[in-house]
């Protein structure tokens, strides 16, 4: 009877460990069953990322033509000008008026030069300087019609028919406005001793990205050992 209570009671504890081991074999495989559909959905969304991204990328929208470029670009058909006109609005060409030009020296007056300038064959130079003083220019100025893009100052300088130097200032781009824009170059020192005294041609451009020139300017100018008499 005893050993029939063991082996009865023996069974029960294999039929108890048996049911727990297929419940722990089961706690298990649903787990990594989860786990898997959870890097499964993940990969999926990367992938889907990627493919949206790359069709992102492959979308090519070409060239940038500007309104201008496009209006321009069946000039000798009147009917489709005008109609692009109509549909675009009519491009102005932009307008920089240069109102005044002047030298700003330390310690004096500002020298300020009449536009338009004196013509090439006037015996008198446009202005006078000092060697060695230390100089910048000013520039007032008016846009109107468009913007104005990339405008810039150049200015070549020689002397007995020799270019003695170049400048070029970017100044910037600009919308047009009732007021009035102020600009001032860096500042610039005169050379200073005997060959760098006398007269002086130079030439004054103000031109913008598109290659318009919207101010020529040639003058002359003498550098002298002092500053000229007031009188």
């Amino acid at each position: 009877m005893a050993s029939e209570d063991t082996r009865s009671a023996a069974k029960k504890e294999d039929n108890l460990m048996g049911k727990d081991g297929e419940e722990e074999i089961d706690s298990s495989e649903e787990e990594r069953f989860k786990r898997q559909m959870s890097e499964a959905a993940l990969y999926a969304t990367e992938d889907e990322d990627d493919d949206e991204g790359n069709g992102a990328q492959g979308i090519d929208l070409g060239p940038r033509i500007s309104l201008k470029s496009e209006i321009e670009k069946d000039k000798d058909d009147e009917s489709l000008k005008r109609w692009k006109e109509q549909l675009l609005g009519k491009t102005l060409e932009p307008e920089v008026e240069i109102l005044s030009l002047s030298i700003v020296c330390s310690g004096r007056p500002d020298i300020v030069l009449s536009v338009p300038v004196p013509p090439p064959n006037h015996k008198r130079p446009w202005f006078i300087l000092k060697e060695g003083s230390h100089y910048k220019l000013k520039f007032t100025f008016m846009v109107r019609n468009n913007i104005v893009s990339g405008l810039k100052y150049t200015n070549t300088v020689r002397k007995a028919g020799i270019k003695v130097d170049k400048a070029k200032e970017m100044l910037g781009t600009f919308s047009p406005q009732l007021e009035v824009y102020t600009f001032e170059t860096s500042e610039e020192i005169i050379p200073s001793g005997f060959f760098v005294r006398g007269s002086y041609s130079a030439r004054m451009k103000f031109v913008d990205d598109d290659g318009k020139s919207h101010l020529v300017i040639n003058y002359s100018f003498d550098i002298r050992r002092e500053w000229p008499s007031s009188s």
